[in-house]
């Protein structure tokens, strides 16, 4: 199940708005059964339903999934300075291990 910042998240982009730019108008809150939204101050944009957020679900757990991957294949690179190396030494065995680590971890 995607977390409800997340969730916040893509109802903000289908509306034209950022995370990055509304996260200071919203608190989101737990008192001990679950995170809901406490204060929501976004100018132009109503709070959403849990209805409406529930229609996000798929697309932001997937997105959730896709950050796990990413770092996985982040650290699965190595430095950038290492894989330059490796470039310049033998770019072909570089592209091998690039493309197994993607296959190895691909995004949804």
């Amino acid at each position: 199940m995607a977390t409800l910042n997340t969730k916040i998240k893509k109802y903000l982009e289908a509306n034209s708005k950022t995370w990055e730019a509304e996260q200071n108008n919203i608190i989101l809150q737990n008192d001990g059964s679950g995170d809901y939204i406490h204060t929501w101050n976004v100018s132009g944009l109503a709070k959403p339903t849990d209805e409406q957020l529930a229609t996000y679900e798929s697309s932001a757990q997937t997105e959730e999934n896709n950050n796990v991957i990413r770092h996985t294949r982040k650290t699965a690179y190595g430095d950038i300075g290492d894989q330059l190396d490796e470039i310049y030494k033998d770019i072909d065995a570089w592209k091998a291990r690039i493309k197994s680590i993607k296959d190895a971890n691909a995004k949804e």
